[in-house]
């Protein structure tokens, strides 16, 4: 009674996965004639025997049973063999073996000669040179080289795990397709989606859809693209995200290489700081995490929020070298350089180049460097701003200093030159500032009843000194000094100007859409360094 219900069992298994089978055979193509064997042949069975009332179509099998079908030799304990269609079952130890390269096993199967079908359940494991499968129901279409999963499966690839509820694997091509929940680990990466296609030949997995990556110190999230899980490599697209220690990079397409720190970004590339309060746009950027590079250019803009108001800075390209990186002592220097303008509202400037290093919190202009602040405008052959606390501390400008305050009635201007000046700031707002070495002033007194103009005051002194207050002047000092007050009505037209005077209104950035559109100065006004000046630089 017990062998009667086993076999009446058996033979149920046998037409539900004929069902499946013929389910199989017509979602894929019919394969065309060929001319090899394809009948299945009984290589060895201790036992062989019938039973035509309990399965009267199949030959059973028992001990050390092996089939031979186009290639593939198939182990087991026991079988009922389907000469007549071309099919058997196996049980217990089952090992199906193609070449030397593939292997299944498992501890039932079902295998279908005419459609080279294999159904193997409970405990199965595929192999497929240094790739593993791991299931508990597996369809493997000898056909195709497809394997298909469906109730859960793990795979194993040298260092790389796969889980996921469904999928199938093509054991000749190397590519593995999963869904639902996957799940990738290996030891530095953990990636998490619902779709995700895997090549098993070159490590490389295909981003498909919404996944997570995270991998040392990074996170990734990305729509499309792929990963090398055995060179921790990146190729990102359609504005995926990289984020790492409070910085976030996003680009249409980003190349990321985890063991070597390096990333490069292509087209409207952002890059936030949200710890410095900083963000950098470009078409083009690449940075170095082991050694603290950063580089980018094409329509270049770095943004600081660090203010109540956005500085906004444009250069041809940026560069950020660190130093002494991973200890106490490690310090950063931005380079900007070729065309440099930056706005805000308060505060405007433009210049060749300019270096920043955080060593000393130092920003320095070179090359005919011009700042302007409301109607102020500083001019010199370089100009150094030091900051304290993301805020403007003190300012030097170095040789031909050329300080210019352009007066309400638009007419008449306020002017101090010297060799070199020095301004100092409290809260953001200048409170002393002092000039050194040939000093001359323009100076128009006003009226304290009705703040109309007195005159012109031209000074030449060796020094001054002017201590500000609500951003008016308080008090003056200078040594002895040489200087006519001439009034309104009889300004000479050659003292209205100091030598050198320029109002450069028309290079003045206007708007953060204006830091790109580079005004040069007009020909003749460049400011030409003082070779007397560069001497004594170089001494």
């Amino acid at each position: 009674m017990r062998n009667r219900s086993f076999n009446l069992l058996s033979l149920f298994l046998v037409i539900c996965l004929a069902s499946t089978l013929s389910y199989a055979a017509k979602k894929r193509p019919r394969r065309a004639p060929q001319q090899q064997d394809e009948r299945i042949y009984l290589v060895h069975a201790d036992v062989l025997h019938y039973d035509q009332w309990t399965n009267r179509d199949a030959q059973i099998l028992n001990g050390k049973v092996q089939f031979r079908h186009k290639g593939a030799t198939l182990n087991c304990d026991s079988a009922y063999f389907y000469e007549a269609s071309n099919s058997f079952e196996a049980f217990g130890h089952v090992k199906m073996v193609q070449g030397d390269t593939l292997s299944l096993v498992s501890e039932y199967a079902f295998y279908d000669g005419n459609d080279e079908m294999a159904i193997a359940r409970r405990n199965v494991v595929l192999k497929n040179r240094g790739t593993t499968l791991y299931t508990d129901s597996l369809n493997f279409d000898r056909l195709y080289d497809n394997a298909y999963f469906f109730e859960g499966g793990k795979m194993v690839d040298g260092k790389t795990t796969l889980v996921s509820d469904w999928g199938e694997y093509n054991t000749k091509t190397k590519v593995a397709v999963f869904n639902f929940d996957v799940k990738m680990r290996n030891k530095d990466m953990y990636l998490t989606t619902d779709t995700l296609y895997y090549d098993t030949h070159n490590s490389l997995a295909r981003i498909v859809g919404p996944t997570d990556i995270t991998s040392g110190r990074s996170h990734i999230y990305s729509e499309r693209g792929y990963y090398d899980t055995k060179n921790d490599r990146a190729r990102l697209l359609d504005r995926s995200v990289l984020t790492n220690g409070g910085k976030t990079l996003v680009a249409d397409s980003v190349w990321h290489d985890e063991k070597s720190g390096l990333s490069k970004a292509y087209y409207n590339v952002v890059f936030t700081d949200t710890v410095n309060n900083n963000m950098l746009t470009c078409n083009y950027g690449e940075y170095d995490d082991l050694r603290g590079y950063a580089m980018c250019t094409d329509s270049a803009v770095v943004m600081d929020f660090s203010q109540r108001d956005t500085l906004y800075m444009h250069a041809d390209t940026f560069k950020i070298y660190t130093f002494n990186i991973n200890t106490d002592s490690v310090y950063r220097k931005i380079h900007a350089y070729n065309k440099v303008r930056a706005y805000r509202i308060d505060v405007q400037a433009v210049c060749d180049s300019l270096v920043y290093n955080s060593q000393d919190s130092c920003m320095t202009m070179y090359r005919d460097p011009i700042v302007w602040n409301q109607r102020q405008q500083l001019i010199g052959e370089e100009i150094q701003v030091f900051m304290k606390d993301s805020v403007v501390d003190h300012a030097h400008v170095v040789n031909q200093a050329f300080s210019i305050e352009q007066l309400p009635d638009m007419e008449n201007y306020n002017q101090v030159s010297s060799k070199e000046m020095l301004a100092f700031f409290e809260n953001g707002t200048i409170s002393e500032a002092h000039a050194k070495d040939n000093v001359l002033i323009i100076y128009y007194p006003e009226d304290s009843a009705d703040s109309s103009l007195i005159g012109l005051n031209y000074t030449e002194t060796s020094e001054l000194r002017m201590y500000m207050e609500n951003r008016k002047m308080k008090k003056i000092w200078m040594p002895k000094a040489e200087g006519t007050l001439y009034p309104m009505s009889q300004i000479p037209p050659d003292k209205k100007r100091l030598e050198g005077f320029e109002w450069f209104d028309y290079v003045r950035p206007i708007s953060k859409e204006d830091i790109f559109v580079w005004r040069p100065k007009k020909p003749g006004t460049e400011l030409k360094p003082q070779a007397a000046s560069r001497k004594k630089k170089k001494s």
